[in-house]
């Protein structure tokens, strides 16, 4: 974000570097003077003016498309991670209820972990999708403690579903900045159809 300011600040200066040289040339005769006596000095230095401003210009474009390609991206993962982790909290809380099969719920949390392994380099780097990754590993570590409770507890029952709940809730709070930029149709694709 600070290189994308930086960026528009230099291409805003030298804009105004041109602009206050153009109103300089068109009110200051001795100016004026200076700069036609001087042809090549003229020519080389409003070539690098225009050559600076295209390639400012032409750089803050590239980089707010590499920026928003780059948010759909991130969104979409958070999309997929945030349906795994559904599928995964549901099935272990159907262990916890004592209606469901642990090794289905082991392998649904194998995959979360596999698929958060998988989506950690591209969520590290911005502040709010990191805040996403956090929040999904909390629910990764909830939901492994869950289950390794479930295997040391001979009442399923015992073990309650409440923490396990606010870590799906705060996974969901920290998604919704994430998921902005996706359309409801690239958010269904990602999401898989899960959330409908």
């Amino acid at each position: 974000m600070l290189t994308r300011l930086q960026g528009g600040l230099s291409a805003i200066a030298a804009t105004l570097l041109a602009v206050g040289l153009v109103i300089i040339d068109l009110t200051n005769r001795g100016f004026r003077g200076w700069w036609q006596e001087h042809p090549l000095t003229t020519d080389v230095t409003a070539g690098v003016l225009v050559l600076l401003i295209t390639l400012l210009v032409v750089d803050q474009l590239v980089r707010s498309r590499q920026f928003n390609d780059r948010s759909r991206a991130v969104a979409a993962q958070a999309a997929i991670l945030m349906a795994q982790a559904r599928r995964s909290t549901e099935a272990v809380s159907s262990v916890l209820g004592g209606s469901g099969d642990r090794g289905a719920a082991s392998d649904e949390v194998r995959t979360y972990m596999m698929m958060l392994l998988v989506a950690a380099p591209v969520l590290i780097d911005p502040a709010v999708s990191r805040a996403f990754l956090e929040q999904a590993q909390r629910l990764g570590g909830e939901m492994v403690r869950a289950l390794t409770a479930v295997t040391k507890t001979v009442d399923p029952t015992t073990v309650s579903r409440v923490r396990l709940d606010d870590a799906l809730e705060r996974l969901g709070a920290a998604s919704t900045p994430l998921l902005q930029v996706l359309d409801f149709e690239q958010f269904i694709a990602a999401d898989g159809g899960e959330s409908q």
